[in-house]
């Protein structure tokens, strides 16, 4: 090799200016055409996987959805959606839940029915879904408009913390029935939202729609949501308009979504007094009570051990062994959500990004009204302040990242996540569990009998288990003496049920001893409304009693 061409021209070089220009210029093109072609293809590619990362993750979590069996509450949403389905798209003369996921979880069931039919898959199917899409957005939201190494670094961090749900509770709260952990899908959008579109009017204007959807579809929202759009904006509002004295008119964006947001709490509100006004389904009120104050050591350890649980750390109990080490390791994301939220406060007052701000707040009112309402009851109320795990999983995608990035931590935080997709896979290959009460469902089948009450734990189940060829319809006492009368259920049920001139109810299923949930229907009070059965069984755990008359003509 000559110096000249080692040097690359530099030293004793013979070509033409312009034909170096015109080599430069024929380059530059190719490299322009050829930076194209890869952009294109880089967004096939990326959008091919965002669809397989979805896909594994549905199936996975359809699979840890299974290991938890169906029970009433979910059964009843699956019978509300199949009647939606079949033209009640009001639910005339439903009774709701203090809940009506009407806006949210109960078209993805109807969609899922659609293809699916009626059966208890439909509850474990709706759930893989909303846990997948809580993921994937929680992955956008963090990324926000970072690029290159930084961006996939967010997404890696947020989607790596909430990826592995823990078997057992974890599973129960975030993968089961419809209980605000989908609700949180609303929000995330709204947050996207603020996070993407510019400071324009019309993102008030769909925000509001968006909030209004969400609110109406679950009241707690309004604690999810709400609140913490509201507060944050009045904060940015007021620290620019009388602390720095800056014209108003350059925060109409923060003033237009605090109007949004009132716009739609009042809205959200009016139409579901509007739905039930004009015979559609009713929703019972929730009454906001606050604890007292010797109830606040135990809201507290729940409050505790609830967060292990939705990080998938709850190590308490566990034998020492390999799946106890991969769960300690669930830590780490804990500690990150933990670390990101402190890092959030401390910079909530400084003017910083909106969609930061109303992350902390929203962590903050969770936990708050968690531990000062009245709705702590065991270790699966943690369903009450689900929120925290994706806000506190973006925060940290969104704040940590960056940090960890230049700390040179990738390698620890690779192994980690290795980790955590190790546990992933673990509680994938957990065995399915059959639904609640499938015995039972079983034994009516063999003996023939379609229809029939119970209290409310045995009867949506039993229904949705059988595809409604059997149908147990939820009754309840007026009170819990053994002397009151047995009355329909109006919670989670439709009047139609009820009705004797379409229905012949002709027995009701007892349990042979109390089992621990709230509803129990004492044998004297079955005696008082309708006299002794003409024929009993006992199978395992229930009584059948049997009649040869209308149950539903005595009913209370």
């Amino acid at each position: 090799m000559t110096p000249a061409s080692a040097s690359g021209g530099r030293a004793g070089t013979t070509t033409a200016p312009d034909t170096t220009d015109r080599a430069r210029h024929s380059a530059r093109r190719a490299l322009t055409t050829l930076d194209r072609l890869p952009g294109r293809r880089r967004l096939w590619l990326a959008a091919l996987a965002w669809l397989l990362i979805a896909a594994v993750l549905f199936v996975c979590y359809l699979h840890i959805s299974r290991t938890v069996p169906v029970n009433s509450d979910g059964a009843a949403n699956a019978l509300q959606a199949w009647d939606m389905l079949h033209g009640n798209v009001l639910l005339r003369n439903w009774w709701l839940s203090d809940v009506s996921f009407y806006t949210t979880e109960l078209p993805e069931y109807m969609l899922v029915e659609l293809v699916r039919g009626l059966n208890a898959d439909v509850v474990h199917v709706a759930a893989a879904l909303s846990y997948t899409l809580l993921v994937l957005l929680a992955a956008l939201l963090a990324k926000g408009r970072a690029t290159g190494r930084e961006a996939a670094a967010r997404m890696l961090l947020a989607g790596g913390i909430m990826v592995a749900p823990q078997l057992g509770s974890a599973a129960y709260i975030l993968l089961l029935s419809p209980d605000h952990v989908g609700s949180n899908v609303p929000v995330l959008l709204i947050w996207l939202l603020l996070d993407r579109a510019p400071r324009r009017w019309w993102v008030a204007v769909l925000t509001g729609a968006l909030m209004t959807w969400a609110l109406i579809g679950d009241g707690i929202v309004l604690y999810t949501g709400f609140l913490p759009l509201t507060i944050v904006c009045a904060i940015r509002a007021y620290r620019a308009i009388v602390v720095r004295r800056e014209p108003g008119t350059e925060h109409r964006y923060e003033l237009g979504l605090i109007l949004a947001a009132l716009i739609a709490a009042e809205l959200s509100t009016r139409l579901l007094l509007l739905i039930h006004s004009i015979g559609g389904f009713l929703v019972w009120p929730v009454s906001p009570l606050l604890a007292v104050s010797g109830q606040m050591p135990r809201h507290f350890a729940y409050t505790a051990h609830g967060l292990f649980v939705l990080f998938g750390a709850d190590f308490f109990g566990r034998k020492v062994g390999f799946a106890a080490i991969l769960i300690l390791l669930h830590l780490a994301g804990l500690a990150l959500a933990g670390w990101a939220a402190c890092a959030g406060v401390r910079r909530f007052f400084r003017d910083g990004d909106l969609v930061d701000q109303v992350l902390v707040a929203g962590v903050l009112i969770g936990l708050t009204v968690y531990v000062l309402g009245q709705r702590v009851s065991d270790i699966n109320s943690t369903r009450e302040f689900a929120e925290v795990l994706p806000f506190a999983a973006v925060l940290a995608g969104r704040l940590l990242a960056p940090r960890l990035l230049r700390a040179r931590l990738v390698p620890v935080l690779a192994v980690a996540l290795a980790g955590y997709l190790v546990s992933l896979g673990q509680a994938a290959g957990a065995p399915p569990v059959p639904p609640m009460n499938q015995q039972l469902a079983t034994w009516l089948a063999a003996h023939h009998l379609r229809y029939g009450l119970s209290t409310y734990w045995q009867s949506s189940v039993v229904s949705l288990t059988t595809g409604g060829h059997i149908m147990v319809v939820p009754v309840a006492t007026a009170t819990k003496t053994a002397g009151s009368l047995v009355r329909r259920d109006e919670w989670e049920s439709t009047e139609d049920w009820y009705d004797p001139a379409r229905y012949d109810a002709t027995f009701i299923v007892l349990l042979t001893k109390p089992n621990g949930l709230p509803a129990f229907l004492p044998l004297a009070s079955v005696e008082n409304t309708f006299g002794r059965p003409a024929r009993e069984y006992l199978a395992g755990p229930y009584r059948i009693l049997v009649w040869h008359k209308n149950l539903l003509t005595e009913l209370g």
